[in-house]
């Protein structure tokens, strides 16, 4: 290893896991966030699958995370008229996005890693001793390396490669809110998913009586960049009442008591980048491979991303070979979960009568199904003992 230094770009999910990794490894990271502070309320909420929490437990701040989420003890399947066609049984953590932001920020912080904010990414430079960036706020940094932490609309990833895919549309619109009503379940740990009339519908109600809640459609055109974002709440709502009105209670009961700050956001995904890196840059997470929320593998992927990076930097001589080799060994695994997270979403919901039917006959079958393919995913563990080979490059193909 000659790497001692990182410029992390992002301080969302990727970037303190990462950088808690790096300090592990010997090398000091400083995480640049373009926001000028923290935006902990920002975002829905996402279910983080055991193989997530395995990587935060290597690290020993699962705790830090696990404050701020509700256990989810299992996942109901039902149609539109609310029969149970099938459940999962795996154990996640359901939580807000902002505050798994928080944790891990909190947790980097505690163990001395250094966040700037206000630090907006705009150009890199390599010199003969490391990169050069600069700031949209004219300042600059020097790092021996610099990983592009920046997610699916990643700076890093136009700038330093600007003929590199963009990300894709899945024709899928996402909502979601937070209520409290009498017309939900407990909070019994069971987080349920309707396969309904004009869309596809799943809430969950924590200990303390909050209900989370969330909506998937199907929009073939995509929606002008910030027209989803934009929509004020009264316009989801009524949009969202006007589409669920056909099924089963408390779908409409839900929507209709969620008091404020309905959000809307297309879904993107984006397969993979032929190439990763490029000279002393890399890319991780949602910068190199998106997957659609579908899955619940987006933030796990990028946790899972974080330690074999560093390892890769711990145990090979030069950056390059470590980036070649965290790319090979990385990205069978993610196109995979990105594959199966587009073909959930084109699933969700129905044309008409005849497949809700077919669907309905056939969907426990399948269900069973998806179970077990769940299983090499949430088992999957990454040891920060286990040295990475010299051919690693070789051995991963």
């Amino acid at each position: 290893m000659n790497t001692r230094s990182a410029a992390l770009i992002g301080c969302g999910i990727a970037g303190p896991v990462l950088a808690l990794f790096l300090r592990k490894a010997g090398i000091e990271a400083v995480i640049y966030e373009g926001s000028a502070e923290p935006r902990d309320d920002a975002g829905a909420f996402l279910n983080l699958a055991p193989n997530g929490l395995a990587v935060l437990d290597t690290l020993g701040i699962r705790e830090d995370v696990e404050q701020y989420g509700a256990l989810t003890t299992s996942t109901a399947f039902l149609n539109h008229h609310g029969k149970k066609l099938g459940e999962n049984p795996a154990e996640t953590l359901l939580l807000k996005r902002g505050l798994l932001n928080k944790g891990l920020r909190e947790a980097a912080v505690r163990h001395g890693i250094r966040v700037e904010y206000g630090k907006f990414f705009e150009t890199v430079v390599e010199t003969p001793d490391g990169v050069l960036i600069r700031f949209a706020d004219g300042s600059t940094a020097e790092a021996d390396i610099l990983i592009g932490c920046d997610g699916i609309h990643s700076k890093t990833r136009y700038t330093v490669m600007p003929d590199a895919p963009h990300p894709e549309y899945t024709g899928v619109i996402g909502t979601a809110g937070y209520t409290r009503s009498r017309d939900a379940a407990p909070a019994d740990g069971v987080m349920r998913m309707s396969f309904c009339y004009k869309g596809f519908f799943g809430y969950q109600t924590i200990p303390g009586g909050e209900v989370y809640w969330f909506e998937n459609y199907h929009e073939p055109v995509e929606p002008a960049r910030g027209e989803t974002e934009r929509t004020p709440h009264d316009v989801w709502k009524s949009r969202l009442l006007e589409r669920h009105k056909r099924d089963h209670h408390p779908v409409s009961a839900i929507i209709d008591s969620t008091p404020e700050g309905i959000i809307g956001y297309p879904i993107y995904d984006m397969l993979t980048l032929p190439v990763w890196h490029r000279g002393k840059v890399c890319l991780v997470g949602d910068a190199a491979h998106a997957t659609s929320p579908h899955v619940g593998q987006g933030a796990s992927m990028a946790m899972e991303d974080a330690i074999v990076l560093a390892k890769c930097l711990r145990d090979l001589p030069t950056p390059q070979r470590a980036f070649a080799a965290f790319q090979a060994i990385r990205q069978d695994r993610v196109e995979k979960i990105i594959k199966e997270g587009r073909r959930t979403g084109n699933q969700k919901a129905a044309p008409n009568g005849l497949a809700r039917a077919v669907r309905d006959l056939v969907l426990p079958f399948f269900l069973k199904l998806g179970v077990k393919a769940t299983i090499p995913v949430y088992s999957y563990r990454v040891s920060w003992e286990e040295k990475v080979a010299e051919n690693a490059v070789a051995a991963a193909r």
